[in-house]
Order: C-alpha cells, then structure tokens, then sequence
C-alpha cells in the first residue's frame, strides 16, 4: 500500500477522509493509542482526542481548502494509559478527500530537541579538541626536547630537578593529548559483539580494582542478539561508566554497602536520534551513589569536566563518542543514592 513509507517515521501518522474515518494508522500510532491497526482503519479519528470537535474542524477546513496546513496542540486518549500531549499538524494531499494528521508528541519533540542540541555540542567539542590537541602537540615536543637539551648541559643537581620537572610535566601533557586524540586515530573495528561478554569483562576489571565492600548485580535478558560493533569500544565505554561510578562510591565502599548493577534488555519501538528502531539495545549501569553533582549534571560529557578531586574530565566525553559511533546514546537520570546511565545501540 502506498502510505506504508509512513512506517518509517518515528511521529504518529494517520491518513484520514475528511469525514474523520482513518484510511491509514502507521505503526507508530498504532504503539501510541495501543490499539492494533485493523481497529484504528475505519474508526472516527477524532474520536481518539479529549476534545474532538478541534480536530473535526480542521478537518472540515482542509477539504474546503480553507488552508494547506494547520497546526494545534491537543491531547490524545491512551489505552490504559494518562491522555499524551501531542502537537498535530493537519495537512491537504493532492487526493480529494484525503488529508494526512500527523502527531507529534510534546514530550518526545523537547527529547528530539535536546538531543540534537547535544549532538551538535559534540561535534562542535569534538572538532575544538582535535584541533586544540595538535595545537598543544608541536611545541609540546620542543619543551620537552629543549628541557633534555639543558639537562645534558647542566651539572648541578639542583638544576637538573627543574629540567626534570619540565619533562614529567610535558609528558603528562601528551599523554592527555593522546587520549584526546586517540577516538579520532584509531580505526574502528567492527565484529559481531554480545553485550554481556562486554559487561562481564567489565565486571572483572571492576572487581579486580575494588575487590571488597562493592557488590555488582547483573540483570541480563539473554535473549538479546549479537550485533555489529566494535567490542573494545563497547568495553572502553562501559568501563569508563562503571569505574566513574565506582569513583563516586568510595564511602560506601569503605562502609561495605557499594552497589554497581549492570541491567540489559531489548527496547521496542524506540526513538533516539530523531529516528525510530524496531530494537535497540538497552543497557543500563545504575550505581547507589551520592549522584552526580548539579552543577555539572548539564556538562557531564563536556570534555574535561569532572566531579571529582584529580580526575581528567575524558572518561565520559570518550564514551558518547564511541557510543555515537554505533548510531547510539548515552542518557544520564541522577538523584542522590541512584545514578542511571542507560546506553542506546540500535540492533538489526
């Protein structure tokens, strides 16, 4: 049928005649009212809101061609569910009696804002550190050759100490520039990956690091699949996750009482990215945590921002960026004593 392209869209679709009866629901929609499609076709459209003489209008404006589109916010009646929010845009096909009524959810429209917001301050950071990172590089290496020079020339110890001081200092600078740069150089790999040979890897490192007071849960829905990706990426970004958080537990580590819980299951009918998937991996790493402070809660990805005494502020900055590299991302919800960091990866 020819208005199955509507299918695609992640926003809510019905193609309707201009008495009201729906032609087409898309899947979309049909998730949305929770109701099947074959009952959708043929019902009242307007039906389906609080108040529907609005979109009974509306409709009645379009097939007298008294506009091209008109738009209005409205609520939508749920099966089982609290009215949604949703902003309708109603607009004229070139077929007689036949007029598209798109939804667009209010709630799901601010996400869709904010994370493109945030995808364009990723690009934006991640351009800056690239280029600021070669910047740094080239006389990096002159300080730290200079200061080898003088060492050589010096016979005073005293002296040497300074010139020794110059060096540790430059080499810890390019350490950090390497690890700035290190998502941009290294190609990426991909194979066939099972997200809980991820996490178990994970839990192992984290283990072996803080061998007591940490207890870390898994709960796994198996019967997720294998899909393509590169699996020390995953691992990178899982691990900069996990030990983040283990960071933030050290007092409950200390009191025996720490909790880290590796929680996966498959998302159905997601939208991120201001694109909709069928599946999606859904994996969460949850911590009981005092939370991430509030004054970096709206900068944690920011490159070299950090909540913590001596942490470089990178650990996070690399795993969106790897996450996004798989078409995915990353989502933060934080309140003192649960912090919940739940990765998004679209599965075949």
């Amino acid at each position: 049928m020819r208005f199955h392209s509507f299918d695609l869209l992640a926003t809510l679709v019905a193609v309707v005649h201009g008495n009201g009866a729906v032609l087409f629901a898309n899947a979309a929609l049909e998730d949305a009212l929770g109701i099947s499609r074959r009952a959708i076709v043929g019902s009242h459209f307007p039906d389906n809101f609080t108040e529907p003489s609005h979109l009974q209008n509306a409709l009645q404006g379009a097939g007298g061609n008294e506009f091209a589109a008109l738009r209005y916010d409205a609520w939508l009646k749920r099966l089982n569910h609290d009215p949604l929010p949703v902003h309708v845009i109603v607009t004229q096909t070139e077929k007689a009696d036949e007029i598209i009524v798109e939804l667009l959810p209010l709630e799901q429209q601010a996400r869709q804002d904010r994370e493109e917001r945030l995808s364009e301050q990723a690009q934006a950071n991640k351009e800056l550190i690239r280029n600021l990172a070669h910047e740094i590089k080239n006389p990096l290496g002159g300080i730290r050759g200079a200061a080898q020079l003088l060492e050589m020339e010096m016979e005073s110890r005293e002296l040497i100490e300074y010139t020794q001081v110059i060096i540790h200092e430059a080499d810890r600078l390019q350490t950090l520039v390497d690890r700035l740069l290190a998502p941009h150089r290294r190609p990426h790999l991909v194979g066939d990956v099972n997200i809980h040979e991820v996490c178990e890897r994970v839990r192992s490192l984290i283990l072996a690091e803080f061998p007591k007071g940490l207890k870390v849960v898994r709960d796994y829905d198996t019967s997720i699949p294998e899909f393509r990706g590169d699996r020390e990426q995953l691992i990178q970004t899982v691990l900069n996750i996990a030990h983040n958080a283990c960071q933030a537990l050290v007092e409950q580590i200390a009191e025996g009482d720490a909790c880290l819980t590796f929680y996966t299951r498959i998302a159905r009918q997601t939208t991120f990215g201001k694109q909709r998937y069928r599946l999606a991996l859904e994996l969460h790493v949850i911590d009981n945590g005092p939370g991430v402070p509030d004054s970096i809660k709206d900068r944690i990805f920011y490159p070299l921002v950090s909540g913590r005494e001596g942490g470089s502020g990178l650990g996070l900055t690399l795993a969106q960026t790897f996450v996004q590299q798989h078409h995915g991302l990353i989502e933060c919800d934080s309140v003192p004593g649960r912090t919940d960091f739940k990765i998004l990866i679209p599965l075949p």
